[in-house]
């Protein structure tokens, strides 16, 4: 049900990600779905969030949630609602940081990556949702400057998301990341054109490494220890779920606090 980071962060601090397997929801959101705004029963959502609280060891009151929409708003835990039911919040952001023990930082996918962040001595942790508009639009650099602390502290992990062999994007993708440094052209790699395509042209189309995006841009703010789980969502269906698979599918979670 649950993968671990193989971090080097204090013992205080503890992190884990929920994978497809061990809920009650039935196809397509089966097993472990935690999206109350997919069309999954509540019911079976309760419960999938009651076991995923259960297996982590914490209440499900002490886990903070926002209101996901692919941006870079930082919320503090300290800030947010006691979890209602489902997880549900209208506070919109994209990732919440946290200096309090017990409370817990969770974010949800389905393709996008989950990014934990944890200072080395456990007095902040941070998680964050970063596909990759919310990558590009600087949700890791504004949850960093909201843990309040400098990157060489920082020790991050990249959880599983639609990895480089499947994560297909068009020319405003890679746009968006080359314009803010030419650099990131070397996660972008041109697929074939088209058959017919000088005579019909076709747009661009790449394979994009987000977890490698990731990478350069926490290295830019000095954050040097990174670790990734390498593991692709898309391509594991049976530990996994995918939007840009399946598109009606269910959410994982991903999750950090400090004990």
């Amino acid at each position: 049900m649950l993968i671990h980071p193989e971090w080097r962060v204090s013992p205080r601090v503890h992190a884990a990600m929920t994978t497809r397997i061990g809920g009650v929801s039935p196809p397509p959101f089966g097993e472990l779905n935690l999206g109350y705004s997919t069309a999954d029963l509540r019911d079976n959502v309760i419960e999938n969030e009651r076991r995923t609280a259960q297996a982590l060891g914490v209440d499900t009151e002490a886990i903070r949630w926002v209101y996901q929409v692919h941006g870079n708003e930082v919320r503090h835990a300290e800030s947010l609602p006691v979890n209602a039911p489902l997880g549900g919040t209208e506070i919109q952001a994209d990732a919440i940081v946290s200096r309090t023990p017990g409370l817990v930082c969770g974010v949800k996918i389905a393709d996008c990556m989950p990014v934990l962040l944890a200072a080395r001595d456990g007095s902040v942790v941070a998680a964050a949702h970063a596909g990759w508009r919310g990558l590009a639009s600087g949700v890791v650099e504004n949850t960093l400057r909201t843990m309040g602390v400098t990157g060489e502290r920082v020790t991050a992990w990249l959880g599983p998301c639609i990895g480089p062999k499947a994560f297909e994007v068009g020319e405003d993708v890679r746009a968006a990341f080359v314009s803010q440094d030419s650099d990131a052209a070397a996660h972008f790699y041109a697929l074939p054109k088209l058959p017919n395509s000088d005579t019909v042209p076709s747009p661009p189309k790449f394979l994009c490494d987000l977890a490698a995006i990731a990478r350069q841009r926490l290295a830019a703010l000095g954050v040097a220890e990174v670790v990734s789980s390498d593991a692709c969502t898309y391509s594991e269906p049976e530990r996994f779920f995918s939007h840009r698979r399946d598109r009606t599918t269910g959410r994982m979670a991903a999750f950090v606090w400090i004990e």
